[in-house]
């Protein structure tokens, strides 16, 4: 038994007096943090978008929704920076899930780091997980499975282990530590598998087991949805909500939305747009390309029912009052561009008639493979220009255009940490724990994903380890949210920072600098510019020096290298001396 594993073992039957006592304190929270893929600022409908939300509005409506929280502006760092309240290069995962020899680039969460669940779980919480991982390099079946959710302290995990795939047959898909296929699941088969509903139907599967099996013992779960990462699945009936109602063309919509989020408060009643990307008059196939964001649309609104039906079953079983629910997404809407072009083995057209490959076996696990040439039954894997997005036999992106409107009105997209890469919702709902004077309040507070950690272990009354079985574990990087649920003020004693790829940035107070990779600084002042069109670096030499030097520390300390990130053979693990307080993962 892998020795994180043993750890969590004893500190679980340590904590059981402390834990039944706990069991009946009706006041600790059950918490829900819901994480989408791939979504920019203003797709919400709470936040501008026209895209419809309900369930997520409707949590907004009677909670919170803060305007300027932050990732990590991509997916694997800033699933770490979730799990771990740590800057992503702390926890392993500086870059992606590749191993570069560098204790900040190993692609897998180190033992230098706890996680949510590891950290809740001595404190009695049951722990659950559904969804996309993504912060280890190891996905097969036969493989090393330290960092798989329930070697990480989860009690349970239904997902995928690797990043982005079919949402009609998902590579890498796991139940708890087995590689399964979809379609020979003996306990979960569906008219129609589409991951997102899964996903959903898992989660409320764990609340209903939940609510049977563990009385008024609390839980925390986490639901990382892939929607609506590309490629671009979706529902025949959800697709048909949306059509039509992009065939105006970007500069409408971005008009639309940066309107309607100054009316909810999001946005300032001053707030600039930056500039529209892409010329609706010059695209040749206006269908073509109307259609992608009406697939996009269909994948968040099937996420969306998804939510709805999670908040239904705490309903039913009594728990939504005092559950914690904190939704955000993993970065900003996704430029990339892929299976918009054709591509070899992948035709540009339409379905053919007849099946073109042998058909793969319904007992077949997918490990994995983003960019598979066929379906489960035969069919060629289309892409390309004259494919229309939508069904498990395409793969597409919707493309740069689509994401600067998803971004309203900020610059960039994932990757880059610019406010477009950066910039999430959260919307925070807490009915028992929220002290609102009034509906939907609307949080300026300057926050990041890092601050998850410390407000679980603040609501939870858990206890942040000093170390783990002789490892000191980094201390927390964030701070708690909880005072803005009694709409106080946040005390954050250092600023924020951003590195990912050559990207970087730090924003400390209304004072943000930022760079691209091999860029100079450039200087905005946030209370008036979150577009990022004013560059005052020039005008502002001494802040600019300031955030330099702050950004240069941090960026040593937490072991950023210079991008790309050369690959060392051998890398000294360094020497550690853990606090005699330091919890042991061997308990005797």
């Amino acid at each position: 038994m892998h020795r994180r594993t043993l750890f969590l073992a004893a500190m679980v039957l340590v904590a059981v007096g402390a834990a039944a006592a706990h069991a009946a304190d009706a006041g600790r929270p059950n918490i829900i943090i819901i994480m989408s893929d791939d979504m920019g600022y203003t797709d919400l409908g709470c936040y501008g978008g026209e895209i419809a939300t309900p369930n997520l509005d409707a949590l907004a409506a009677k909670g919170l929704r803060f305007t300027q929280f932050y990732n990590t502006s991509r997916c694997c760092p800033t699933r770490a920076s979730l799990l771990t309240g740590l800057y992503s290069h702390q926890a392993g995962v500086g870059d992606m899930v590749n191993d570069y020899g560098h204790d900040a680039y190993r692609g897998d969460l180190n033992d230098r780091c706890v996680t949510l669940a590891e950290a809740v779980r001595p404190a009695g919480y049951r722990t659950y997980m559904a969804g996309k991982w993504h912060v280890t390099k190891h996905v097969g079946q036969d493989g090393p499975k330290d960092n798989w959710p329930l070697q990480r302290g989860f009690d349970r995990f239904y997902g995928t282990i690797s990043g982005a795939g079919n949402f009609f047959d998902p590579q890498s898909l796991v139940r708890d530590n087995m590689l399964i296929s979809p379609f020979d699941d003996p306990e979960y088969q569906p008219d129609t598998f589409y991951y997102t509903h899964a996903l959903s139907d898992h989660a409320v599967r764990f609340i209903r087991e939940h609510a049977t099996a563990q009385g008024s013992t609390p839980f925390l779960m986490y639901v990382a949805y892939t929607s609506p990462h590309w490629p671009l699945h979706a529902l025949p009936e959800d697709i048909a909500k949306y059509q039509g109602k992009y065939d105006a063309g970007y500069e409408p919509v971005r008009r639309g939305r940066l309107k309607k989020a100054i009316e909810a408060g999001v946005l300032s009643k001053d707030q600039s747009l930056s500039p529209t990307v892409g010329n609706w008059d010059a695209i040749p196939d206006k269908e073509w390309e109307a259609a992608g964001m009406e697939v996009y649309a269909g994948m968040i609104d099937a996420m969306d029912q998804g939510i709805g039906r999670l908040v239904g079953e705490l309903e039913r079983t009594g728990q939504f009052e005092n559950t914690l629910i904190l939704y955000l997404q993993d970065n900003g809407a996704c430029h990339e561009t892929n299976g918009r072009t054709a591509k070899k083995d992948h035709p540009d057209g339409p379905r053919p008639e007849q099946p073109t490959f042998p058909p793969v076996s319904p007992k077949a696990v997918l490990e994995r493979n983003f960019f598979p040439v066929q379906t489960r039954d035969g069919f060629p894997i289309r892409m390309g220009p004259h494919v229309i997005p939508g069904p498990g036999d395409t793969y597409l992106a919707y493309g740069r255009n689509w994401a600067n409107v998803s971004n309203t009105p900020f610059r960039e997209y994932k990757h880059w940490v610019h406010e477009g890469g950066i910039s999430t919702p959260l919307v925070v709902s807490w009915p028992a724990g929220i002290n609102s004077h009034h509906d939907g309040v609307v949080v300026h507070e300057v926050s990041h994903v890092i601050d998850l950690m410390a407000t679980v272990v603040d609501v939870t009354g858990a206890t942040y380890p000093d170390a783990v079985d002789g490892v000191a574990i980094h201390p927390t990087e964030g701070v708690s949210l909880r005072p803005t649920f009694a709409e106080q003020p946040l005390e954050r004693s250092a600023p924020l920072f951003w590195e990912h790829e050559g990207n970087k940035a730090i924003r400390d107070g209304r004072w943000k600098l930022v760079a691209k990779h091999g860029q100079p600084w450039e200087l905005y002042e946030m209370t008036a510019d979150r577009a990022e069109s004013r560059d005052l670096a020039k005008q502002k030499p001494d802040i600019s020096k300031r955030l330099q030097h702050a950004w240069q520390e941090w960026a040593d300390r937490v072991g950023v290298q210079p991008f790309p990130v050369a690959s060392k053979r051998t890398q000294k693990k360094p020497i550690t001396t853990p606090p005699a307080t330091g919890l042991q993962r061997h308990q005797s």
